[in-house]
């Protein structure tokens, strides 16, 4: 998710970029037209006053009244062409740049949710959220901006050249001689202001990373009274921030300082070589007073080419950083061949079973042979670490497997679609996620397709209506973020009417009453039971009383499945199971 240590080439990233102008070829064709028609009627300028300059040194006798209204209205008809040209340029070219960047966050998100559990262990939410806000934002300045001004810059270089060259050929190659020597420090500074932007995103991604952190726990913030070690930190990141930021724009200034320099070059050049042609009658003052203009225009041009290498190179960092996240490839794929999973019955199988997290660690489970028929209830228990949430995990394909194949109804669920199996399993989890909205929102997102009947029965069924009825608006109560007005044995029970609207055939239930009071736990634990009737159901067990009844429990240890049966019978048989039995109850 960092940046990366060398950066992509220039002509590497743009390559990237143009198949997002496909769609608006049109609107970039006709911009660059206008963006030419606003370009001659500039260059048109100094030819005119050229002109008047030579009939008033040569034959004022020829520049009359007639003459010089007949050349002003000329004028005025070109800045009316141009004043067109512009406001095209700066509405449609501009509205073309926010229809890429559209296109390209669409790009992004989609992206986002192919990645797997593995990405996003690693990656910072807060640096996401920068790349595919700010960096697109000056992806827009520069799709636009980009093509347009090198596009006048050319026609400005070629024509300047090929009109002044007419004009004097020795004065204009000594003038046109500079650029090559600005372009090679315009290239030194571009490398390190390129570096530089890199950095001052990357920071800002750890500040809005850090922000993010810090007011999702504000609760815990306060709680401990942590406030100042918050502002501590973030006052750190922010000097950071702040450091990068004033290396960025001592670059920028020397950029600047620069060109202001070979500005100031090619108008001396001009100035004195075209004041000694003019005295030595190689030139006439027409053709002087030309020159000037012309070079005017000509700076004029590079200082916005200049002052666009910064948007430029912000672009090109948006761009970079674009590509990073589009590079990342999902590390769980459908198969060519993959079918949808259809009329499940429910039967699960681990056919030698073993998953290891990365390559450099231990298996978590190691060649698992377990069977469950459909409607079974398993419950799943043991110490921390011994691979209960992980084997739950594996069941959806949130991770794949190390090795060994699990089947549902015999079908090995890497030739199944992700979203047709994942479609057919409901999660419950300990953490409950509400999203920003309103109640009927959060439980219709279990079915898309829901009638609020539907949605109502589901919330009747997880014995959450009487409370949603309560709420100052009922079933429309904004639930604030991550359901933030709402007690967790709420929350708990809204997520098990998002299963229930869902109605799965395979059902996990992940320690989903462990982090509640007892009321709620009481409560919660009926909605989960009647959740179950009927389904294939894997419960992970914190408190060992709720799953007496389970139809058969595995014990997970470090060791795998170290003792397996009823609560009956492992109670008879003394071991492991029995010791945390006797000490959950000694404890409560």
């Amino acid at each position: 998710m960092e940046n990366q240590k060398h950066s992509t080439p220039s002509s590497v990233l743009i390559k990237r970029f143009l198949p997002y102008y496909k769609k608006y070829r049109v609107m970039l064709f006709t911009d660059l037209f206008f963006a030419a028609l606003t370009t001659l009627c500039e260059l048109m300028l100094p030819l005119i006053v050229r002109n008047i300059t030579t009939l008033a040194t040569t034959n004022v006798a020829a520049l009359t009244v007639a003459y010089v209204l007949r050349i002003g209205l000329f004028y005025i008809v070109l800045r009316l062409i141009d004043a067109g040209a512009a406001f095209y340029m700066n509405s449609q070219g501009h509205i073309m740049g926010v229809y890429m960047e559209r296109d390209m966050r669409m790009d992004m998100f989609g992206h986002l949710h192919t990645l797997g559990f593995a990405y996003y262990s690693n990656a910072k939410v807060g640096q996401i959220m920068s790349r595919i806000t700010n960096d697109l934002f000056e992806i827009t300045e520069f799709a636009h901006h980009c093509p347009e001004e090198f596009f006048i810059a050319g026609i400005k270089l070629v024509a300047s050249f090929v009109i002044l060259f007419g004009i004097n050929p020795i004065l204009t190659l000594v003038i046109f001689a500079v650029l090559p020597l600005m372009l090679f420090f315009t290239r030194f500074f571009n490398k390190r202001m390129r570096k530089a932007f890199a950095e001052r995103r990357s920071q800002l991604g750890e500040l809005n990373a850090q922000v993010q952190d810090s007011l999702l726990g504000v609760r815990v913030v306060k709680s401990f009274a942590a406030e100042p070690r918050e502002v501590a930190k973030f006052r750190e990141g922010n000097d950071i921030f702040t450091r990068i930021g004033r290396k960025t724009f001592y670059i920028m200034a020397g950029f600047h300082t620069m060109t202001r320099a070979f500005d100031g070059l090619m108008y001396i050049i001009v100035v004195v070589m075209g004041a000694l042609f003019l005295a030595d009658g190689k030139i006439t003052a027409g053709d002087y007073v030309a020159y000037l203009l012309f070079i005017s225009t000509l700076l004029a041009t590079i200082r916005r080419i200049v002052e666009f290498m910064e948007q430029f190179q912000r672009g090109m960092t948006g761009i970079e950083r674009f590509t990073a996240i589009m590079d990342e490839q999902p590390d769980i794929t459908d198969a060519p061949d993959a079918r949808e999973l259809t009329n499940v019955h429910g039967d699960v199988t681990f056919d030698h079973v073993s998953f290891h997290y990365s390559e450099n660690e231990r298996d978590v489970l190691a060649d698992l042979n377990l069977s469950v028929k459909a409607g079974e209830r398993v419950a799943l228990v043991g110490p921390s670490g011994g691979g209960k949430t992980t084997l739950c995990n594996l069941i959806p394909r949130f991770y794949n497997l190390s090795g060994g194949r699990i089947l549902i109804d015999g079908q090995d669920i890497t030739t199944l679609t992700q979203r047709s199996l994942r479609e057919n399993i409901g999660v419950v989890q300990q953490d409950v996620y509400l999203f920003t909205g309103t109640v009927y929102d959060n439980i219709a997102y279990g079915d898309p397709n829901a009638t609020e009947e539907d949605v109502v029965r589901a919330a009747e069924l997880a014995g959450a209506d009487g409370f949603i009825r309560e709420l100052p608006e009922g079933y429309r109560t904004y639930v604030g973020e991550r359901g933030v007005r709402l007690s967790g044995g709420q929350k708990q029970r809204i997520s098990i009417a998002r299963v229930f609207l869902k109605n799965p055939p395979i059902l996990i239930l992940d320690e989903a009453t462990s982090a509640l009071d007892n009321e709620s736990e009481r409560i919660v634990q009926q909605s989960l039971d009647k959740l179950a009737v009927g389904r294939t159901t894997f419960v992970i067990a914190h408190r060992l009383t709720t799953i007496k009844n389970a139809t058969t429990i595995w014990v997970l240890t470090e060791n795998g499945v170290e003792e397996r049966g009823t609560h009956k019978e492992l109670m008879a048989g003394g071991g492991l199971y029995a010791k945390l039995y006797d000490m959950y109850t000694e404890d409560v």
